[in-house]
């Protein structure tokens, strides 16, 4: 059995579970909306057992042979929203989410990908370091609480952009002359990076598997270009030479079966790299018949039929 933990209106989610349907696989969809009427059992000893309950459904987790999870924060969903900080309910989704995510760490299940495995894209200098070991440029880098600190580093460079340093979605944006923010700095540590100019390629990577997009846009982040009032193209690429064997072995470094690299391309021709995301929102690019949701859900039901 396919285990399958989020939200139906999460789109890769979605796509996945309609592939695995159309694969003929067994699969238990573990809603998140419905948490309240769900529980979960999880021994660990000489090795990992239990049991979970969805509805009027139990699984012996025994079963399951493979997971591919996209939980959002329980916390901000539905009931347990509602019912608040302090009440028995959040208690309840809490202790849910943490033994599901004890199981996919331990379990021999195929997991997709397995918390140990994401956790690294919380830490960007340290998935930095990895990516250079791999070959791929990676642009100037500072994160930093301190604003003179920033602006030094701007002084340094013809253009400069800034985001987020969790693990969490940021847009990419430009870092101007005047931007008062950076006296909030204190608060909050950003990375700031030398801007490199070229053409973005989104890299998916599914087992052994390479899906590459070439996207085109004059946003600062293309993934926001209608909201900043420009426009996105994304058509399927080739990526050159032994570039993919190195996204291969990149994503394997990083311990994810499944990934979504960044690239860029130069117009001197150097590739960079700046970031491997490890839950990739895929459908964004999974157009024209490219077939990364499938490929998701081949990898899947592969461990089912094992």
């Amino acid at each position: 059995m396919i285990l399958l933990w989020g939200l139906l209106q999460d789109m890769p989610l979605a796509r996945v579970r309609t592939a695995l349907r159309n694969l003929g696989a067994s699969v238990l969809f573990v809603d998140q909306r419905a948490v309240l009427d769900s529980g979960i059992r999880v021994e660990v000893d000489d090795g990992v057992h239990g049991a979970i309950t969805v509805g009027d459904t139990v699984v012996d987790l025994a079963d399951v042979t493979a997971a591919y999870v996209r939980p959002y924060d329980s916390w901000r969903i539905g009931a347990v929203a509602r019912a608040g900080r302090d009440s028995g309910e959040r208690r309840h989704a809490a202790a849910f989410d943490d033994s599901l995510w004890l199981w996919c760490e331990l379990t021999d299940a195929t997991i997709l990908n397995r918390p140990s495995r994401m956790a690294g894209n919380g830490c960007k200098p340290g998935q930095a370091a990895v990516i250079r070991t791999h070959g791929f440029s990676v642009p100037d880098t500072l994160i930093t609480t301190d604003a003179e600190s920033a602006r030094a580093f701007a002084a340094r460079h013809d253009n400069v952009v800034y985001k987020s340093v969790s693990g969490v979605r940021s847009i990419v944006t430009q870092l101007r002359p005047d931007d008062d923010r950076l006296d909030d700095l204190a608060w909050c540590p950003t990375q700031f990076q030398e801007h490199v100019p070229g053409v973005d390629y989104r890299v998916h990577i599914v087992g052994e598997d390479v899906f590459c997009s070439r996207v085109e846009s004059g946003a600062d982040d293309y993934r926001y270009a209608v909201r900043q009032g420009d426009k996105v193209s994304v058509v399927p690429a080739c990526l050159p030479d032994d570039l993919p064997e190195r996204c291969r072995r990149l994503a394997a470094g990083l311990g994810l079966p499944l990934a979504g690299i960044d690239l860029r391309l130069t117009p001197q021709g150097d590739w960079y790299c700046f970031e491997v995301n490890p839950s990739p929102a895929f459908t964004f690019y999974d157009r024209d018949g490219l077939g990364i949701g499938d490929a998701v859900a081949r990898l899947l039901h592969e461990a089912e039929v094992a």
